[in-house]
């Protein structure tokens, strides 16, 4: 179902028990802020007849199938013109029946055609796929990015390069939301696959300093080594983002599918996708990293997606290599991994999947 209205919110991996948004969540649709009418009070309360039937819950008539985007920015608030990068670009399909879901990423050097963007004048190009949101971003007459117009010329280069002709709803995850949102769900659990060592936080969670004139970070770093582990925020969150270890950017990516599916069986443990007192409070805990307007809600999002349990989520690790042209210039992925994302705009990845079955992850 697509729906006509522009939603922010912040707290999107819970919320429609995989998206609606950490941080701050950008739908593709226009929206109004004006709340729900309320019917007033009768002043003769009357016994409805006892063959009406109950409203259906809100939510109950989306359907699938759904196509939703996951992006994750590196803001750089520190530095006063850093224009917002997609760090990470995860999809999510789910199935017309909206019980089953597969979860996949875009590396973020993905070599792309940019599209032109006439809100700002950019004039399109083949670049990565993580400037996309940076050229977006850039508002005429000031160095203060909108996010918000970043995300749309992103979804509108994920959409050509996919085939997907355009997403349901989608999310642009900070760091300090998703950090947060972890916390109020009591920490994630994880099987960590391979050890991972930190650039850019200390043991005690502290960040690391830079070195004096540049050239990267000095001090301890936090380690993370193989096993099951339970992490707070911030050490999920740090793990999820290294990419300077074995397998590069394509383990970044696997890390953070692992972490999505993860925080949705936690999710699934608290109870949220059935309590919406619970889910509510979650929401709160979120703070100030939460704005939300639009017809449908994410409580509405959880309802429809209340069947896509950890065990229905299928995550999917594309294949891909390095692009040259006298020195590295970003990443293309292979013929099986292409023919995933056919597969996925066709509405066919099951079949696809059980042809390729190497590209299923864990």
């Amino acid at each position: 179902m697509r729906t006509n209205r522009l939603l922010w919110a912040a707290a999107g991996v819970v919320v429609v028990l995989l998206l609606a948004g950490v941080g701050v969540v950008v739908a593709l649709r226009g929206g109004t802020d004006e709340p729900d009418p309320v019917a007033a009070p009768s002043a003769t309360p009357s016994v409805p007849p006892t063959s009406a039937s109950p409203a259906p819950p809100p939510g109950a008539d989306i359907t699938g199938p759904l196509d939703l985007l996951i992006v994750g920015v590196d803001t750089r608030t520190t530095i006063p013109d850093w224009q917002p990068h997609a760090d990470a670009v995860m999809l999510l399909h789910v199935d017309a029946d909206l019980q089953q879901g597969y979860l996949y990423s875009l590396p973020r050097d993905l070599r792309v055609e940019v599209p032109a963007f006439a809100k700002n004048g950019y004039a399109g190009g083949r670049r990565k796929l993580t400037e996309a949101m940076s050229e977006g971003a850039k508002v005429r007459g000031t160095d203060k990015p909108n996010v918000a117009q970043g995300y749309e010329l992103l979804a509108k280069t994920v959409s050509r390069y996919t085939g997907i002709k355009e997403f349901d709803a989608g999310a642009v995850l900070t760091f300090a939301g998703l950090s947060r949102l972890t916390d109020a769900l009591g920490g994630v659990t994880l099987k960590i696959d391979q050890k991972v060592v930190s650039q850019h936080r200390r043991p005690d969670g502290k960040l690391r300093p830079l070195r004096s004139g540049g050239g990267g970070y000095v001090g301890p770093q936090a380690t993370y080594l193989p096993g099951t582990r339970k992490l707070v925020g911030w050490q999920a969150i740090d793990y999820a983002r290294q990419r300077y270890t074995a397998g590069g950017d394509y383990t970044r990516q696997r890390h953070q599918r692992q972490l999505i599916k993860a925080l949705l069986a936690q999710a699934e443990d608290a109870g949220l996708a059935t309590d919406q007192a619970k889910l509510q409070a979650v929401l709160a805990a979120l703070g100030d990293t939460l704005v939300f307007s639009g017809e449908r809600t994410p409580i509405e999002y959880a309802y429809a997606l209340r069947g896509l349990t950890p065990g229905k989520l299928t995550l999917v690790g594309l294949p891909g290599a390095g692009v040259y042209n006298g020195g590295y210039i970003g990443e293309q992925l292979t013929a099986t991994g292409r023919g995933f994302l056919r597969a996925v705009a066709a509405g066919k990845p099951a079949p696809y999947l059980a042809e390729q079955p190497e590209l299923i992850s864990k």
